[in-house]
């Protein structure tokens, strides 16, 4: 388990890069989700890497749609 959250941090990270651009910001309501999970899974694993990296995946996320009005 510990793998597998590093691992959706890691995937939620990827997702993310290009959410930043215009017009894609749609792709932050499916990264979201991800650096949650992968978030709530670093912490029951055990796993501070895959925790710290689905925060930080998390917040930059929220603070994109924020910005964006929630749609972009």
């Amino acid at each position: 388990m510990r793998i597998l959250s590093l691992v959706l941090a890691v995937l939620a990270l990827l997702l993310l890069l290009p959410a930043l651009l215009p017009l894609l910001g749609w792709l932050n309501w499916v990264v979201l989700p991800l650096a949650l999970l992968a978030a709530g899974l670093g912490v029951l694993a055990g796993e501070e890497r895959a925790f710290k990296l689905g925060l930080l995946v998390m917040i930059v996320s929220a603070l994109r749609l924020f910005l964006g009005g929630g749609l972009l």
